[in-house]
């Protein structure tokens, strides 16, 4: 052995070394080896924040073979992820075995393919240290921010809370569009449509009343919806105006980071943090039949949507190919990145864009397959031509009101015979008119009038979070998943279906935040805290420089806060349960300690009666009658089981619902998907029923 590659996965490993042959030893560092150790700050501020790394605990026997084989070796790469985590791996690698600053066996691989890896091979480098630095920079900054304000924050709410930069302005975004719902007064407001026949026709098509004699009308209340009705009884109706269009629709560009977990959640229904799970399976390599450990697409981790020209031509290629020439634009497309992108690497995209999905669906998982398809997709689509739609507008007049209509067809489908882009708010859907002509008759069929109400803004989606937080300026690429899962693992944030709803607790932190700290959740301080530690990557800024003018103001403020709120401490509303104490009578409320919630009485400390908190779903067990509990594997994952264990062994992996089978009697389950449903668990029933918007 005389070459060594060092890496950060085993997946990424066995892809590697399939390209790089028998010279060479590739071996995984399994992330970072050494780091901030968590049982204390461990950031020396008087001594210009130095930070105090240890070995991982439970690496030290890693390491210790990392050490041997690097002895061993003539050559040493490190190949950790192309971004500045994986530039501090490195860095840590370096130093733990020793080699020079100046060292030239820094590799990256935007692709793990043949072609990827033997082009950072051919061009190794030395460590960037302006990126180890931004990373360091990123990790002292938090740990400040995290173990300076979270004793704080515990303290003055409840013991084991957490307060970090960025998941505290994301909560505040979160808590802010809650208070938004709250405070928004509807307002009433009415439509008019209609819809009408044209003469010799027996199509109808739609119209909404637009305008009076005295221009665009507004309707607030059901008496001017009644007089309009009035108005219009037994009118004729008349179009006057017929208008032809053509519009283009253009593909949207290849995914980065933020996108494709947009995207991914609202297509998949995946969240965030399984969405780069499954993405760094893809980038790291899977075994496909006949081809072994393949990596699928390019790094996952980035904010640029420049594509490689070499990329540009092999899906050209194919679309001319698969789809013909008319498919393709008159030259290829580049899009442009947003302002503060990084644009370290390209556009998220297949490694080999000829590789369709369906070809290799039996060598992938099924979450594998589904985000495979939807990145192949979405790059192949980018290189497609554009959609062209024929559209029609009308006008049609009576006794002074004016009704529009609108429709289109898609004359030539482009991009969109592939793919098309998924929205948060509702789709227009395809109308197409019957031919109309001007001073044509038309005879009105239904006139409905409506009564509205405005609807307060929407909350937020995993989705629309990211798109909010990439908007602002807020966190990296590499942030929003983790930031999310901190927010709902931690309680901060609750689920509702596919919405993001602060709890109690999350509103009282974000509320002592907005008081004491408003710097730490000010979405504009945040966003340009971002920029200076991208100014930190280019070299611009000094990391030190950077920590040392944010941290004088941040000790200040801690230190007044602690002042001002000595002695205070802000009570929550506790949960009751049906429990009544059997030592002192009163009622029983849900707490949480150290290690989760618990049942205790009210009445402490005179009373120090606890029962351990059990989660009821409300149903009782098909098998013996008891309660059907939430219980939680090792790994957090919810499944349900009878509060009979062991005598009873009823378990589901999906939530039972107090409602039984029309067919069999038998108690029904949630089905969760793109649409939820109940269905039933017996052999050989089958039922299963969608369910509406209001009961999912």
């Amino acid at each position: 052995m005389s070459n060594l590659v060092i890496v950060e996965s085993p997946a990424k490993a066995k892809t590697i070394k399939k390209y790089l042959g028998s010279g060479y030893e590739v071996v995984a560092s399994m992330g970072h080896v050494r780091d901030l150790p968590k049982a204390r700050l461990s950031v020396d501020i008087k001594n210009g924040f130095a930070p105090k790394y240890d070995i991982i605990k439970g690496k030290e026997k890693l390491v210790k073979e990392l050490k041997s084989l690097a002895e061993q070796s003539d050559e040493i790469y490190l190949a950790t992820d192309p971004d500045r985590e994986g530039e501090a791996i490195s860095w840590h690698l370096a130093y733990i075995l020793g080699l020079p600053g100046d060292y030239c066996n820094r590799v990256e691989f935007n692709e793990i393919t043949k072609a990827g890896v033997q082009n950072g091979m051919s061009n190794p480098r030395e460590i960037n240290i302006d990126l180890v630095n931004a990373q360091q920079a990123r990790r002292i900054l938090d740990r400040l921010v995290g173990y300076k304000l979270s004793p704080f924050i515990s303290q003055k709410i409840r013991r084991g809370l957490s307060a970090g930069r960025v998941q505290s302005v994301a909560l505040r975004i979160i808590v802010d569009r809650e208070n938004e719902i709250r405070k928004f007064k509807p307002e009433e407001y009415w439509s008019i449509d209609a819809k009408f026949i044209p003469k010799g026709s027996r199509k109808s098509f739609a119209a909404s009343l637009y305008s009076d004699q005295n221009g665009k009308i507004k309707i607030t209340n059901q008496e001017q919806a009644d007089k309009i009705e009035a108005d219009l009884k037994d009118a004729e109706y008349t179009v006057t105006k017929v208008r032809h269009g053509t519009r283009k629709k253009s593909p949207a560009p290849p995914f980065i980071t933020s996108t494709l977990q947009q995207e991914a959640s609202r297509k998949l229904g995946f969240q965030s943090r399984r969405t780069m799970k499954v993405a760094q399976e893809l980038y790291e390599g899977v075994d496909i039949q006949g081809m072994g450990a393949t990596g699928l697409i390019t790094y996952m981790r980035t904010d640029s949507l420049r594509v490689s020209n070499v990329a540009v031509n092999e899906v050209t290629e194919y679309i001319g190919k698969t789809f013909g020439s008319e498919y393709l634009p008159e030259k290829p497309r580049f899009y442009k990145s947003r302002k503060n992108a990084q644009d370290g690497h390209e556009a998220i995209r297949p490694s080999m864009p000829s590789l369709e999905p369906d070809k290799i669906k039996s060598s992938l998982t099924s979450d594998q397959y589904k985000l495979y398809k939807l990145i192949w997709s979405r790059f192949t689509a980018s290189q497609m031509a554009d959609c062209i739609q024929k559209t029609t507008q009308a006008d049609i007049e009576a006794n002074g009101y004016t009704f529009k209509a609108s429709g289109y067809y898609v004359d030539f489908a482009g991009f969109t015979a592939l793919y098309v882009e998924s929205r948060d708010e509702a789709e227009e859907k395809s109308t197409q008119l019957p031919e109309l002509e001007k001073n044509m008759p038309v005879r009105c069929k239904e006139l409905k009038k409506n009564q509205h109400f405005t609807q307060p803004p929407a909350r937020y989606t995993e989705a629309s979070l990211i798109k909010t937080l990439e908007e602002y300026g807020i966190g990296r690429p590499s942030t929003y998943a983790a930031t999310i899962t901190t927010l709902t693992g931690r309680e901060y944030v609750k689920r509702e279906a596919k919405t993001l709803v602060p709890t109690e607790l999350g509103e009282a932190i974000t509320t002592l935040m907005k008081e004491r700290f408003p710097d730490i959740v000010n979405v504009k301080f945040t966003a340009e805290m971002e920029e200076e530690l991208d100014s930190v990557e280019s070299g611009d800024v000094q990391w030190v420089e950077l920590l040392d003018g944010f941290y004088g103001g941040f000790e200040n403020t801690l230190k007044e806060a602690k002042k001002e709120m000595d002695g205070v401490k802000i009570k929550l509303k506790e949960d009751e349960t049906d429990l009544i104490c059997d030592k002192c009578g009163r009622q029983m409320v849900v707490k949480v300690g150290r290690y989760g919630k618990f049942i205790a009485c009210p009445g402490y400390p005179e009373c120090k009666n606890i029962v351990k908190y059990v989660e009821k779903t409300g149903v009782p067990c098909p098998k013996c009658g008891g309660d059907i509990i939430v219980k939680h594997t090792k790994s957090k994952r919810v499944f349900y089981g009878c509060s009979n264990y062991p005598n009873c062994d009823f378990v589901s992996w999906n939530e039972p619902v107090n409602e039984k089978c029309p067919n069999c009697g038998e108690i029904l389950f949630k089905k969760k998907g793109k649409k939820p449903a109940v269905f039933c668990a017996k052999e050989g029933c089958g039922f299963t029923k969608t369910l509406k918007t209001e009961e999912k």
